[in-house]
């Protein structure tokens, strides 16, 4: 067949192309249906004469040194001519990275569960922490109050030594004996009984002023010079050394400026009271002095002026 198409004049002269006009649909040999668009191919080639006469010669299921399958073998829709289909190429399919996604996560685990154990340490310790400075700083506070308080106390009573600096001196009668012992000056002294006339002298003395004199009030110091013998003095304290309900202690001590004075020191309930306190009974001449304290408070001052105590024989 002659496949050139004739040249076709146009009215300008100029040449056109020829279109054939088809009244029935083309047919290929193969019975293909023309009129419908064609998909499509892989391009064989046609074996030729040679090809087919070599084919021949080879083993059954070779073609070209490939193996040939009856269902690799079609023929050319258009020619009818056998052809040979390449058999497709397999595609290599990477294999899943599950493996490593899975290291992935379990990496991204276990550091998050190390850092929520850092941060959970990170929060105790900050809350002990927090804790023991709290109290450290109460105790810090508790001892700059404590050392405070007590320095205070300790500057109140140094204060209130100084405040009884420079000690007045006492004198009783120089009938009795002169008794004289020095006493703080912040103390009052209330004679109630001077013995002009003879009898008992009784001085009465307390810090700033002396209170109403009882049995019932305590002051700071009683001295009494009793116009009666020593030993019949004693024998009224004897009764309250002895037996179960014994509420007072003997003591035999030396006292006076020169520490050459022999007393008797009785502490505990004083008789006829309910006063805890310390009485130390001496004798002067003939005469019985008493001097007694009713508080304990004032033991201090109390043994300091026993240390001055001084009288003419």
């Amino acid at each position: 067949m002659d496949n050139r198409q004739p040249i076709v004049t146009g009215p300008n002269g100029n040449p056109k192309p020829f279109t054939a006009a088809f009244s029935q649909p083309i047919t290929s040999p193969g019975a293909a249906d023309m009129s419908q668009p064609m998909q499509p191919v892989m391009a064989a080639q046609p074996l030729s004469t040679a090809q087919s006469t070599q084919t021949t010669t080879q083993p059954q299921g070779m073609q070209n040194g490939a193996i040939v399958s009856p269902g690799n073998v079609q023929q050319n829709p258009l020619t009818g001519a056998p052809m040979m289909m390449q058999a497709p190429v397999p595609v290599q399919i990477e294999p899943k990275k599950d493996l490593k996604s899975l290291f992935k996560t379990i990496a991204i685990v276990a550091l998050s569960l190390v850092s929520l154990t850092f941060i959970g340490l990170f929060i105790w310790m900050f809350i002990q922490y927090d804790d023991v400075k709290t109290d450290v700083d109460g105790q810090i506070t508790a001892a700059v109050v404590a050392a405070v308080d007590e320095n205070t106390t300790k500057l109140e009573n140094e204060f209130a030594v100084r405040e009884k600096y420079p000690f007045k001196t006492f004198a009783g009668p120089a009938d009795y004996g002169e008794l004289t012992f020095e006493y703080p000056k912040t103390w009052s002294v209330y004679v109630a009984k001077d013995a002009h006339n003879g009898g008992d002298f009784e001085a009465y003395f307390n810090p700033l002023e002396v209170n109403e004199v009882s049995n019932e009030v305590i002051a700071a110091l009683r001295v009494k010079i009793l116009d009666t013998p020593f030993d019949e003095v004693a024998a009224t304290y004897q009764g309250e050394l002895e037996g179960e309900e014994a509420k007072m202690r003997l003591d035999s001590v030396t006292i006076g400026k020169n520490n050459d004075i022999t007393a008797n020191r009785y502490t505990g309930v004083i008789p006829g009271t309910e006063f805890s306190g310390i009485v130390v009974l001496f004798k002067i001449r003939d005469k019985a002095v008493i001097m007694e304290t009713d508080s304990m408070l004032f033991e201090g001052d109390y043994n300091t002026l026993l240390s001055t105590v001084t009288f003419n024989s």
